[in-house]
């Protein structure tokens, strides 16, 4: 089961997160698999909406922010866009539009930032907008301050974290074909400390998150990969007194149904869709978003353009 566990470092303004995505990311990864026409993702790009679907779930949670989070990665690669999606329940899904040829050894800059356009964004979509309101949106480069290219997506959000919400932050990210994980360790501005606090005292803040990001940082891919998040946090900060939280269930969803491809073969019309019956046998809608595949033959067509009362009655019997 998927889970995502808050703690914070008791005496340090310290907080970190760290997400396991299990049964919502093979999921992803399954509708995705079982459509005919596109096919699993390449496994470079099926690893990086991996770990953008946990860095998604992680940044959801820390921000508390009623909407959706969007992060998306576009650029001048063959991959033209990649995007996850994560809801205030940590509901989440990801998608990636390919266009060329993925080498299986290819990372972010050869996918998406050929020649240094890639971008990343980071939307906040409102549940409840007022009226005019539009998204936030932040939208940082994939390369450092000297124009580098970034290697790594955790890179790229760090640059992120600490631009936009001048926040210092030590990301770490994995995936592989069962597990997506993420762990996150930020230093939490203290109020007033600008004001207040004296040198020194900032100083040792400093000192405090330098150290626990520098213990985060010895955390290899396999172990984020394979462990479970008690050995890991023990492992990681074992001299620490880490104080936990409830931990929360990221899960996915997508806001496909078969009730909704239903209700756009209707607008179709019958004869619209007796055409496509006739030429192909069946009627086939996928998802643009999670790939997954909805058919209809010529009764399932029929049910959808016949009003409820004049349907036979559905039987319960095994058959």
């Amino acid at each position: 089961m998927s889970e995502l566990h808050k703690f914070l470092f008791d005496g340090m303004p310290v907080r970190g997160m760290i997400v396991r995505l299990t049964d919502s990311w093979t999921e992803i990864l399954a509708r995705r698999a079982g459509n005919t026409a596109t096919g699993a993702w390449p496994p470079p790009v099926s690893e990086l909406l991996g770990e953008m679907a946990a860095a998604g779930a992680l940044m959801q949670s820390n921000i508390k922010f009623n909407g959706a989070l969007v992060l998306q990665i576009f650029g001048d690669g063959p991959v033209k866009l990649a995007v996850a999606e994560v809801q205030p329940d940590l509901s989440l899904r990801a998608t990636a539009k390919v266009v060329g040829d993925v080498g299986v050894n290819d990372r972010l800059p050869e996918m998406v930032n050929v020649h240094n356009q890639g971008r990343c964004a980071i939307t906040l979509d409102p549940k409840d907008k007022f009226p005019g309101q539009q998204p936030y949106q932040g939208v940082v480069p994939l390369f450092g301050d000297q124009r580098e290219k970034l290697g790594k997506l955790s890179e790229v959000l760090e640059h992120y974290m600490l631009q936009s919400e001048q926040l210092d932050t030590k990301l770490i990210l994995a995936a592989d074909d069962k597990v997506a994980a993420g762990l996150l360790i930020q230093r939490l501005p203290t109020q007033g400390e600008k004001n207040l606090g004296s040198a020194g005292e900032d100083i040792g803040r400093i000192e405090d998150y330098n150290r626990i990001a520098i213990l985060a940082a010895t955390l290899t891919r396999e172990e984020l990969l394979t462990l479970d998040v008690d050995t890991i946090l023990n492992r990681l900060f074992w001299e620490e007194k880490v104080v936990r939280f409830e931990p929360q269930t990221p899960r996915f969803a997508c806001t496909c149904s078969r009730d909704r491809v239903s209700s756009m073969i209707r607008s179709l019309g019958v004869v619209e869709a007796e055409s496509i019956l006739a030429e192909r046998g069946e009627i086939e809608v996928g998802c643009d978003f999670c790939g997954q595949q909805y058919r209809y033959d010529a009764v399932d067509a029929a049910r959808i353009f016949t009003s409820p009362g004049d349907q036979p009655p559905v039987t319960t019997a095994v058959q």
